[in-house]
C-alpha cells in the first residue's frame, strides 16, 4: 500500500509510519479483513486457556482492537514495533474479548525482520497486517521460519496484491498503477522490495514447510455509497500517496498527472470517487 504501513524499524522503512494515517485506515482494514477467518482461528486457539497472541510490526494496534472483541475469553497480546510512539498507543485502552474478559498487553520494541524464534515461544496465534509487501524476499523467508517455528496458526491481513480500481475510470489509472506497482517493487538502501509479490511468496513459503494455508480477499471499498466523512479523506490521503509513489517511478508522471491530480481530488472531495484496492488475508495451520 501507498504511505508507510507499518511501524518498522529504519532498516526495514525509511519513512516513518504516521499515526495519523493509521487511524486514518483503521476503519477500512477493520472492514476489509476476512472476518470468516476468525471462525477458523477459534477453532485452533487452545479451549479453557489464556490465549497469548504476538502481534508482529502493530503500529498502534490495530489488529488487536479489531480481532480481540471476536474472540472469547482470557487473552494476552505480545504486541512488536520498532516505534515507541506507536507501541505506546497499541497498549492505551485495550480492548475486552467477546464475552467482556479484559485482555492484557505487553510490548516489545523490536525489529521484527530480527526476531529470533526463542521470542515467539509460547505463542497461541501470531499475527500481521499491512506487512508483507515490505519485505524482501530474504526477510520474508526469516519472518515465515520464526513464524513456523512457533507451531502455531499464524494470520496475516491486508497483503496488497497489485490490484485495485477507481470509478468513473480515467485513461490515466492504468499508468499510474502500473508505475505504483514498480515503486512497490524497488530496489531501496539495498533491499528489493517484493511488494505485490509477497503475498503469493509467503504462501508458497509456508506450504512448502508443510502448512496448510488459507487465502481469502479483503478489498478496501472506498466511497461506494458516496464517500463522505472519514471514507473522502481517506481517498484523498490514499490518493495523493499512490500517485506520488508513482511519480516517485516515474518522473515523467509527475507533468503528464497534473490535470490527473487535480480532477481526482475533487472528485474524492465531492464524494464520486470510488475506490477498490485488493488485498488478500493469509491463515496459517502449521504442519
Amino acid at each position: 500500500m501507498t504511505g508507510p504501513l507499518t511501524g518498522q524499524a529504519d532498516e526495514l522503512l525509511p519513512v516513518r509510519v504516521s499515526p495519523g494515517w493509521l487511524a486514518l485506515r483503521e476503519p477500512a482494514d477493520a472492514a476489509a479483513r476476512a472476518s470468516d477467518l476468525v471462525e477458523q482461528v477459534r477453532h485452533c486457539l487452545p479451549a479453557g486457556r489464556r490465549t497469548v497472541i504476538h502481534d508482529l510490526a502493530c503500529g498502534t494496534g490495530s489488529m488487536g482492537r479489531w480481532l480481540a472483541p471476536r474472540l472469547t475469553g482470557e487473552q494476552h497480546w505480545v504486541m512488536y514495533d520498532r516505534d515507541a510512539e506507536l507501541l505506546d498507543r497499541a497498549a492505551a485502552g485495550p480492548p475486552r474479548s467477546a464475552d467482556g474478559v479484559a485482555v492484557t498487553v505487553a510490548t516489545r520494541q523490536r525489529d521484527i525482520t530480527r526476531l529470533e524464534p526463542a521470542e515467539l515461544a509460547g505463542a497461541s496465534l501470531i499475527t500481521a497486517s499491512a506487512l508483507l509487501d515490505m519485505l524482501t524476499a530474504d526477510e520474508l523467508h526469516r519472518f515465515v521460519s520464526v513464524c513456523s517455528a512457533a507451531g502455531c496458526p499464524v494470520l496475516v491481513t491486508l497483503s496488497v496484491i497489485g490490484r485495485l480500481a477507481l470509478t468513473p475510470a480515467d485513461r490515466l489509472d492504468s499508468s499510474v498503477a502500473a508505475a505504483f506497482n514498480a515503486h512497490q517493487r524497488r530496489t531501496t538502501g539495498g533491499r528489493r522490495l517484493l511488494g505485490p509479490d509477497a503475498v503469493g511468496a509467503a504462501a508458497a513459503a509456508f506450504r512448502g514447510l508443510g502448512a496448510v494455508v488459507v487465502v481469502r480477499p479483503s478489498p478496501w471499498r472506498l466511497g461506494q455509497t458516496g464517500a463522505g466523512g472519514a471514507d473522502a479523506s481517506l481517498i484523498a490521503e490514499w490518493f495523493t500517496g499512490w500517485l506520488d509513489a508513482a511519480c516517485e517511478q516515474r518522473p515523467e508522471l509527475t507533468a503528464a498527472t497534473a490535470g490527473y491530480r487535480r480532477r481526482r481530488l475533487d472528485l474524492a472531495g465531492a464524494g464520486r470517487l470510488g475506490v477498490t484496492v485488493h488485498h488478500q488475508d493469509l491463515l496459517v495451520f502449521p504442519r
